[in-house]
């Protein structure tokens, strides 16, 4: 069995780094792996074959335990496999080109195929946690670098910057479903380096509404500004439609309405949702009807993608904004946005006594447990039946006509 050990090769020049590099020996034969890794010699432990002080270089001392685990696997796999090897085997195994790929340059290869899938809002995310990651690390290192007390350095940064725990969360899961797709495609070892961060949600502060405030919406006379009506409706539509975010009622067609009901896909999970269009809804679509226009709403202009993601991003800033104006005009006290009619039309299914399983499919959710087994039983008229008898009371608070035609 091969031995592996890394060590540094003093500079000829006194006060110049040294150069680390890795020593393989089998059977005898010794071979040497140079890197690109400089460090003073008082700064390397030679006893422990590591930096004095790796917390002071997380990056090094993380692509040194990186590239030791990868060299100890291949040492491990050519063992196991029975077949005769040498020093200069497992150095020729080591620079293949798989066994070398960085954590950033896979990023970017995701980045790039999210971004062909035109899941662009992903793709965005996952470039906001490659730029971070990498401000971190300073530069970039193997996917076998990527261990268990670098992340946790990388969280307690983050948190040491002010970040609050959600944040950071939505940082280390970006990071961790990299991760395992490296290791699904054979480039790194499962080590689990994200065992020790934090990866859940906590619960943020209350973001629903009543129903007696939806229904202080609906009476609002907003003859005088288009842009205030259309904001309003947007957030009446998401309520009516079983919580339906603004990016998927931005990019809701004309297709999309057939035979009676709103045909999507989830924009964020790529489920495919039907919700029955109810005379509210009914009424939204037809007072936006253009037969020009290939969207429902005029949220969105252009077709082509990025463009298009683009305009949405504005969008979502801009109705945010409005929906702020609306709160003063009607003397809501809570600040509104579009999560809020999401969030108000559980709350309101809740109170009405439907079951949580069919709260979480009428919505679409697809990460618990209990709602996909549910949503492999559940008739989708459970769920429309469910958003009827909300509307139906919502209808009790206001007059129908109003409701259901003019405001």
């Amino acid at each position: 069995m091969a031995t592996i050990k890394v060590k540094l090769r003093p500079s000829s020049i006194a006060g110049k780094a040294g150069t680390v590099y890795y020593q393989v020996t089998h059977k005898r034969i010794i071979r040497q792996i140079t890197t690109g890794i400089h460090i003073l010699p008082e700064h390397w432990n030679r006893e422990r074959q590591c930096l004095r002080h790796p917390e002071a270089d997380a990056t090094l001392q993380s692509r040194i335990y990186g590239d030791m685990s990868l060299l100890r696997r291949i040492v491990e796999e050519l063992d196991t496999s029975g077949a005769a090897y040498t020093a200069d085997t497992v150095i020729q195994h080591f620079r293949e080109p798989l066994r070398t790929v960085t954590m950033l340059t896979f990023m970017k290869e995701q980045i790039g195929l999210l971004r062909l899938c035109n899941r662009l809002g992903t793709a965005q995310n996952y470039e906001y946690t490659m730029r971070r990651f990498a401000r971190f690390l300073g530069g970039d290192i193997p996917i076998t670098a990527v261990t268990e007390p670098l992340i946790e350095r990388f969280s307690a940064s983050l948190l040491q910057g002010g970040m609050v725990r959600n944040t950071v969360s939505f940082y280390m899961r970006i990071l961790r479903s990299v991760y395992n797709k490296a290791v699904r495609k054979g480039l790194a070892e499962q080590t689990s380096p994200f065992k020790s961060v934090y990866t859940g949600i906590d619960r943020t502060r209350k973001r629903a509404v009543g129903e007696s405030v939806i229904a202080r919406l609906v009476g609002l006379d907003l003859s005088r500004s288009a842009s205030l009506s259309l904001t309003r409706d947007l957030f009446l539509f998401s309520f009516y439609t079983r919580g339906m975010t603004f990016v998927d009622i931005a990019y809701l067609r004309r297709e999309n309405i057939r035979d009676g009901m709103i045909h999507y896909i989830r924009r964020k999970t790529g489920q495919t949702i039907m919700v029955r269009i109810e005379p509210e809804i009914r009424c939204l679509i037809e007072r936006y009807a253009d037969g020009k226009r290939p969207y429902v709403f005029p949220v969105l202009k252009d077709e082509d993608s990025e463009r298009t993601y683009a305009e949405y991003r504005v969008a979502v800033s801009y109705y945010n904004r409005l929906l702020k104006r609306l709160c003063d005009m009607a003397g809501i006290p809570q600040r509104l946005s579009f999560y809020t009619a999401r969030h108000s039309w559980a709350t309101a299914a809740r109170n009405h006594q439907v079951p949580v399983s069919v709260i979480s499919a009428g919505m679409g959710h697809t990460s618990e447990r209990t709602t996909q087994i549910y949503l492999t039983m559940l008739e989708n008229s459970v769920i429309d039946n469910a958003n009827r008898g909300i509307l139906e009371s919502l209808r009790s608070t206001v007059s129908s006509d109003v409701m259901v035609g003019r405001f």
